[in-house]
């Protein structure tokens, strides 16, 4: 359809809208809806786990500071000004050859291996050096890991050298840009066996072997740094994004004072550490937590005396999506949950990205999981184009205030630990351990009551599914899982002869009880429970009655319920029906033999046991149940 020009309209045309304009409307709708608050900004609120308020809108009056510019201090919109894609790093724990190369030949351009340092040579002997960057993660074995990589690359240089024709260079390229960059990739131009990326010691742990490799990369190695600080562990015991910012922090700083009293520079201590940050499915929380890591560890740089430029000028940062969140049941869900985390995580400027394969959480990864993980950085690279803009994130009113207030937030933990003496005395004396475990508690709760729901474990469960086996991983993951709780429980129902099972009691017709049987049913089998319905009346019930209340004949109901070989009953329909039916219902349900009888909503009534409505504690409910079905805990 064609409109006239006289009817076209710009944005001019249009009444100037307010944020007065915004709340008289806001306040309109809620009061419709039967909340009564002060201001709307009060009703819509929510809080962070740091305290951190979320509110419903956002406008200019929002902004704090001037962030800068991309790659200038404080860096809180990259450290790169160039910006670009970052680094695919694809983690392997296993010493396979092929699959490494399967990796590398389809879009990986950054290793992390987690291996016995004899197994390196193997792994790599096909592997050219001078075009990707490794991560080592060896644990106690860290020097050994490193002194195998090295010896490696020294292999692959004296087989080039044997191989050049006389007169050609003894280096294909130079040794790449101090971080490990270059117009090549990732890696940087570098000549054959060059190494670039970080050999993963952990000072606090291991101070002598931090110090010996920071001093070989920074005298031989310039691609190479020596020094992860891991922020991860801090996210995996169920801390909050500022707390896990401020622990890298404080960590980040212990590592500093080793290093420079070891006898480096300031500048080469800084340009020895990688950060590694966690990155979650909540999109904006990754995208601020990244952003605020590069303007707190801007100002440790400032405080330092570091310099504005070179290796050392911001923070190198390595994402990777976070373990807490992922999923053992309906691990399909995790390919949503690790595509918003690296979405987030490219968006908020992390150097390197690691995408958690799907089956993460049954054990070893196969080929096809893999391969989803680092197709994942395909799709948000080359189709979605989110590398395309530098700092895709800067000016929204909404994550800059954000970004800010979770650098103040992390900022106050991290001066807390130093008031404690410093990262290892705040680890020693148990300060860290116990502000964790405060978050995790807080978090469980919200868990327990589906507040912080998990699609395919605490809604939306699948009793039919069929997850996929996977080989063991060696030794045990640490940290805490959001869907523990919930998952033991399934594992418990799959593991009795016959799996539990509650009856739903549907009062009335279908549009009066689908809402709260679904409800009850979601709740039930998010542990396990199955759940059975009574069937609608069938040709022979009395017309008059089904079109007075169909389904509504508490006789029928006890029938079905007895018939269904149930224990446990819960009543789904509306509260108008409830009023005219639930205690005649409830009490033929007692007389079938019922243990308990639940019902789905708010109210008392005569033979309820109890009730089931958004917001109860779902994992309470579900304990309740086992034991009312005599299933042992």
């Amino acid at each position: 359809m064609t409109v006239p020009p006289e009817e076209l309209r710009s944005a001019a045309d249009f009444p100037p809208t307010t944020r007065e304009r915004w709340r008289e409307l806001a306040l309109g709708v809620l009061r419709k809806s039967g909340v009564e608050a002060g201001s709307p900004e009060e009703a819509l609120a929510s809080l962070t786990y740091d305290g951190v308020t979320i509110a419903p809108l956002y406008d200019a009056s929002d902004l704090p500071d001037d962030p800068g510019l991309p790659g200038a201090a404080p860096y809180v919109r990259g450290a790169r000004p160039e910006g670009g894609s970052w680094e695919v790093r694809q983690r392997h724990e296993v010493a396979d050859p092929e699959a490494v190369l399967a990796d590398l030949e389809n879009g990986v351009t950054s290793l992390w291996l987690a291996l016995e340092p004899e197994d390196l040579p193997r792994v790599l002997d096909r592997v050219h050096l001078e075009l990707i960057s490794i991560t080592l993660d060896a644990g106690e074995r860290t020097r050994e890991a490193a002194e195998a990589l090295f010896a490696v690359a020294e292999g692959k240089r004296a087989a080039a050298g044997r191989l050049r024709a006389p007169g050609e260079s003894a280096s294909a390229g130079s040794a790449g840009t101090a971080d490990g960059r270059g117009g090549g990739g990732p890696a940087g131009e570098r000549g054959p066996g060059e190494l670039a990326g970080n050999l993963g010691a952990d000072p606090l742990r291991d101070p002598r072997t931090a110090i010996d490799l920071a001093r070989r990369c920074v005298a031989d190695l310039p691609g190479l740094r020596a020094v992860v600080v891991d922020g991860t562990p801090y996210h995996d015991a169920g801390g909050s994004d500022a707390e896990e910012l401020g622990c890298s922090v404080a960590a980040g700083v212990a590592a500093l004072r080793i290093l420079t009293g070891a006898g480096l520079g300031v500048d080469e201590a800084f340009g020895q550490l990688e950060f590694r940050y966690a990155a979650t499915a909540d999109q904006f929380l990754t995208i601020a937590k990244l952003r605020a890591a590069r303007r707190l560890w801007a100002r440790v740089a400032e405080v330092c005396g570091a310099g504005t430029s070179g290796r050392g000028a911001g923070q190198r940062q390595h994402a990777v999506t976070g373990s807490a969140m992922m999923t053992a049941r309906d691990p399909w869900v995790n390919m949503l949950r690790t595509t918003l985390a690296c979405f987030a995580a490219g968006t908020g400027g992390a150097d390197a990205v690691t995408v958690q394969p799907f089956d993460a959480r049954l054990g070893l990864p196969d080929a096809f999981a893999r391969r989803i993980a680092r197709n994942t950085h395909a799709l948000l690279v080359e189709e979605a184009g989110v590398a395309r803009v530098i700092d895709p994130a800067g000016g929204s009113w909404y994550v800059e205030r954000l970004t800010e207030e979770l650098a103040e937030k992390a900022w106050e933990w991290f001066q807390e630990i130093e008031r404690a003496g410093g990262m290892a005395a705040a680890l020693e004396s148990g300060l860290v351990a116990g502000r964790l475990a405060a978050t995790w508690e807080r978090r469980s709760e919200n868990i327990a009551h589906r507040r912080d729901p998990i699609t395919g474990v605490s809604e939306f469960p699948d009793l039919a599914e069929r997850v996929p086996v996977r080989q063991a991983r060696p030794g045990r993951a640490g940290g805490v899982r959001y869907a523990q709780e919930f998952e033991a429980l399934r594992d418990l129902a799959d593991a009795q002869e016959s799996r539990p099972k509650v009856f739903l009691a549907t009062i009335g017709p279908v549009a009066a009880h689908t809402a709260r049987a679904s409800f009850a049913a979601n709740l039930f089998q998010s542990g396990g429970i199955a759940t059975v319905t009574a069937a609608p009346p069938g040709p022979g019930a009395d017309p008059a009655a089904v079109a007075a209340a169909p389904g509504v004949d508490p006789g029928r109901i006890a029938a079905a319920f007895a018939a269904s070989g149930a224990e446990v009953a819960c009543l789904c329909s509306s509260d108008r029906l409830y009023g005219e039916h639930a205690e005649a219902v409830a009490a033929a349900l007692r007389q079938a033999g019922a243990r308990k009888v639940w019902l789905a909503g708010k109210g008392e009534f005569a033979g309820v046991d109890a009730n089931l409505y958004a917001g109860c504690d779902a994992l309470g409910v579900l304990r309740t149940t086992f034991d009312d079905l005599g299933v042992a805990r």
